[in-house]
């Protein structure tokens, strides 16, 4: 875990880096690690009575509870740790009018929230990626602006909100929103060594701390007050380290070669890089601490659409700083302290920790020693993982598992001019090995949504009563009551006043008054992928089309945070190849493993979507479902394959499930037989062509799928590639005239 207690104690050094973003599976001690910062953070002062936490030496002239004295009285206290649960609801978040005053006292009180009680700590969000999305917004306001504005039921606040913003998230359960996801200036991917050694010890360590909490605290207290100490003397000689021209050509080299979009990512290398130098004793930034700052800020930043996996090509960074200095061989600032802990040839020297180098006492930034052990004061009970076991593994030591084959980045450097325009798929020629193998498209899905309004999260897709969105009416609360409709109260209570013997003062009001909001905006929904992957879909050389038009929808899906489930059907009967989850990547995956051939057993895949709704039904019946069965229609499994289609339909349509049929037929000859399975199902019918706002022209390529699915960059725009499939041509040619 060397990347993660780096990316935490750099930013315990420089706060202004932005944060940290965990990524990891499940059972890897993030929440364990981000909890642990906390205690290394030094000791804030805050004036005494301020519920925001100002800062004595400087004063928030805005805040709420100011104007303060010039000398007011002082208090010391730990950084704090505050922790945003996922469910929280957003008056909890920013704060919120405090009621029993405003309608009894007849004046406005504010109670602060999370975010306030956060200020000049630590902000840390457990499950980020399933934050609804209001949350988000409100993050993403005050990570931008450094206050918490709130203006809501007549009151109107602003107050300081500058925090340490940590979140854990396993990708297994979905992508972070890309603006809230550029937030975090740092990010790191973690996972459980391989290495039995190291396993052990994780074990041995928990075991022990269950055992006996105070004594196992006690045992590793003088080596977290060593880290707490080094932390505080990295702030201070944090101003004292020198950035020069030469460090930040390298930051801006690096940055061009990786095609990064805006300007945030230079920023946030250039104020890791200093806090590297600092964490290492180092007055002056050299190429190692932008190397170590380019790897933590960078992998996040570069991806293009939703399925890109984070990661970044170690080979080309290295190039890239090889070409920084190589275009300023004289540079008098090089050579003092700038190859850091790189050997002469680029490479990592023996005495160099993993991704950090070697502190002053000759430890690496965990404490350990460059021989594999541990310093002294980090093994106070003389045990710990053997020289193989906390070396051996070069996943455990980054925290990454080793890629698999097929998917090692290539490592090929690349002009730093050189634009991601240069190919029509907007693809770099390197771009595809580290990413998921899917067919890049990129094209724009149309809008499906479900009818009515339903009531589910909110979400982008679907019309919903939610808690946000515009105000449509008010309602007597059937329990808790939720935001309040205060006309509606008012009224509510007005005709009741003289029998209450109000004659004048504050407005007497009954619980039987309260009127609580009814708004209306969107909601998430379950959209679920029915695939007929039979050979009638492969002979004719469809599938690149149909993965390309399913891979917008999932696109847009992502987007729209819905959950996704996918079902394929061929051969004999269908397959569940992704039960209901919010990792759209995921589904994208499985979508590129697809194989195609066989039979069309339609009917199976009709009753397989049938009892998913049915079992998602149960887990989650707020979240209404929106079923999308991509096909030609065909049905040649079994003995009567039409008339059981028929039948699988009428049990899918007595779900209730809005349905929407995807038309693959093409070609002079059409049976229609979609059209008419979309009259079964009582459900729209779309030709694929109409599926997306742009021509799928750009799908159409000669390879067959197979059955390994494509790889990135397979498709190219029409005219681009040599043996284009006529029939494929003729869909995108018809999209092209519809649209």
């Amino acid at each position: 875990m060397d990347d993660m207690r780096l990316a935490l104690l750099l930013n315990a050094v420089s706060p202004a880096i932005g944060g940290v973003l965990v990524r990891g599976e499940k059972g890897t001690a993030k929440s364990t690690a981000v909890r642990a910062l906390a205690a290394l953070l030094p000791p804030v002062d805050r004036v005494v009575g301020c519920r925001f936490a100002c800062d004595p030496a400087a004063p928030d002239p805005r805040c709420p509870d100011g104007p303060h004295p010039a000398e007011p009285v002082v208090e010391r206290r730990p950084a704090a740790l505050v922790e945003l649960p996922v469910g929280a609801a957003e008056d909890r978040v920013v704060g919120s009018l405090d009621l029993e005053k405003a309608l009894a006292e007849g004046v406005r009180a504010y109670e602060p929230g999370l975010l306030a009680a956060a200020h000049r700590g630590l902000l840390y969000v457990d499950e980020v990626n399933l934050l609804h999305d209001h949350l988000v917004d409100l993050l993403l306001d005050a990570a931008a602006m450094g206050r918490c504005h709130v203006e809501r039921e007549g009151v109107s606040v602003s107050h300081a909100a500058r925090f340490l913003l940590v979140g854990t998230m396993n990708p297994e359960e979905g992508e972070l929103r890309p603006q809230l996801l550029d937030r975090f200036g740092l990010t790191v991917e973690v996972a459980a060594s391989r290495d039995p050694a190291v396993r052990v010890e994780v074990v041995r360590r928990r075991l022990a701390a269950d055992a006996d909490p105070a004594g196992f605290a006690a045992r590793w207290a003088d080596a977290d007050a060593a880290v707490a100490r080094r932390v505080a003397d990295a702030r201070a000689r944090l101003g004292r380290v020198v950035l020069s021209d030469a460090a930040l050509r390298q930051i801006a080299e690096v940055c061009a070669a990786f095609d990064v979009d805006g300007m945030r990512a230079d920023i946030v290398t250039a104020r890791a890089a200093v806090a590297h130098a600092a964490w290492q004793g180092r007055e002056r930034v050299g190429a190692e601490d932008v190397r170590v700052a380019a790897r933590l800020a960078l992998p996040h930043r570069r991806r293009r659409d939703p399925f890109d996996t984070p990661g970044l090509d170690e080979k080309r960074l290295d190039e890239a700083l090889r070409r920084a200095q190589d275009e300023h061989p004289d540079d008098p600032d090089e050579g003092d302290g700038s190859t850091g802990g790189r050997g002469p040839d680029g490479g990592p020297r023996p005495d160099g920790g993993p991704g950090g180098g070697s502190g002053p006492d000759g430890s690496t930034v965990d404490g350990s020693r460059p021989d594999g052990g541990a310093a002294p004061a980090d093994r106070p009970d003389g045990g710990g993982p053997t020289e193989s076991g906390a070396h051996g593994d070069p996943a455990s030591r980054s925290g990454r598992r080793p890629e698999p084959a097929g998917e090692r980045r290539s490592g090929r450097p690349e002009p730093a001019g050189e634009r991601r325009s240069g190919r029509p798929d907007g693809q770099r020629p390197d771009e595809g090995a580290g990413a998921v193998a899917v067919p890049r498209s990129g094209l724009r899905a149309r809008l499906f949504t479900a009818p009515g309004i339903g009531e589910g999260v909110p979400g982008r897709r679907s019309r919903a009563r939610t808690g946000r969105g515009r105000t449509t009416g008010a309602r007597v609360p059937a329990g808790r009551p939720g935001a309040l409709h205060l006309p509606a109260t008012v009224r509510a209570a007005a005709p009741h006043q003289a029998i209450r013997g109000r004659q004048h003062g504050p407005l007497r009001l009954r619980p039987a008054d309260v009127r609580e909001a009814v708004r209306e905006g969107r909601e998430g929904n379950l959209v679920l992928f029915v695939v007929d992957a039979s050979g009638s879909m492969g002979a004719r050389q469809r599938m690149s089309a149909v993965k390309g038009a399913v891979l917008a929808l999932l696109t847009d899906a992502y987007q729209r945070r819905d959950k996704v489930a996918v079902i394929a059907f061929r051969g004999a009967g269908a397959q569940t190849l992704l039960p209901a989850t919010s990792s759209v990547l995921a589904a994208s995956t499985r979508l590129a493993e697809l194989p195609t051939g066989g039979r069309t057993p339609l009917a199976e895949g009709l009753l397989a979507a049938a009892d998913l709704l049915r079992v998602e039904r149960l887990r989650d019946p707020k979240r209404r479902p929106l079923v999308l069965v991509v096909t030609d229609g065909r049905a040649t499994a079994g003995t009567d394959p039409l008339s059981r289609a028929d039948r699988a339909a009428a049990v899918l349509r007595s779900t209730g499930a809005p349905c929407v049929v995807v038309d693959c037929e093409s070609g002079p000859v059409r049976l229609n037989l979609a059209k008419r399975l979309a009259t079964h199902l009582n459900a729209a019918h779309h030709p694929l062509a109409h599926v997306t706002t742009t021509p799928l022209t750009a799908l159409a390529t000669t390879p067959s799928p197979g059955s390994r699915g494509f790889r990135a960059g397979e498709t190219e725009q029409a005219g681009q590639t040599t043996g284009q499939n006529p029939e494929i041509a003729a869909v995108g040619a018809t999209a092209g005239r519809s649209s």
